[in-house]
């Protein structure tokens, strides 16, 4: 069988095309069903893993916004006398009134339970930059699944080439046995 090793940017295999079923089968057609089934199961698996990374930066994404318009509000704030009057998240139904002074700092969760001191320039800075990585993730994400879907659809349509093929040589046998 000769399988073209094409992939898309980010190293996913293309699937081939069975154009001609012969240049395919190696030693019977179901050692090379077998073979397309495995490649589809591959396929499947990296789009539930994309599926599943979609979901996370879809979350992401937003709360990066939300974080980064923040700093950019406090920025816009800190060359005034006014104190800030500002409601925040407690947890996800519970929120508090607070009243903050105008500050160039501001403090950042990295996560696992790691929070930073940042100037407000360079949390923009920063914000930006992972939200920019993030948005760009996600559309690599989208246009992996896009291609995913395509070479599973391709390899469905290759197995079906290949198994009505078999049909077709075992009827011939039959029937040159037959006479």
């Amino acid at each position: 069988m000769s399988i073209n090793l094409e992939s898309n940017p980010r190293g996913i295999p293309k699937a081939p095309f069975v154009d001609k079923v012969e240049e395919f089968i190696d030693e019977n057609a179901e050692t090379t069903l077998r073979k397309f089934t495995e490649m589809i199961s591959k396929y499947k698996f990296m789009e539930s893993s994309h599926l599943q990374r979609k979901k996370i930066l879809e979350g992401k994404i937003p709360d990066l916004r939300k974080t980064l318009d923040m700093v950019l509000y406090l920025i816009s704030k800190q060359d005034s006398d006014e104190d800030i009057v500002t409601n925040y998240e407690l947890n996800d139904t519970l929120y508090a009134t607070a009243k903050i002074k105008p500050t160039k700092t501001v403090y950042l969760w990295l996560g696992v339970n790691v929070m930073l001191e940042y100037t407000t320039e360079e949390a923009k800075a920063l914000l930006e930059e992972k939200l920019s990585t993030a948005e760009k993730s996600l559309n690599n994400i989208k246009e992996d699944l896009e291609f995913l879907r395509n070479q599973i659809t391709t390899m469905e349509v290759n197995i079906a080439r290949v198994y009505n093929w078999d049909v077709k040589q075992r009827r011939l046998k039959k029937k040159e046995s037959s006479v």
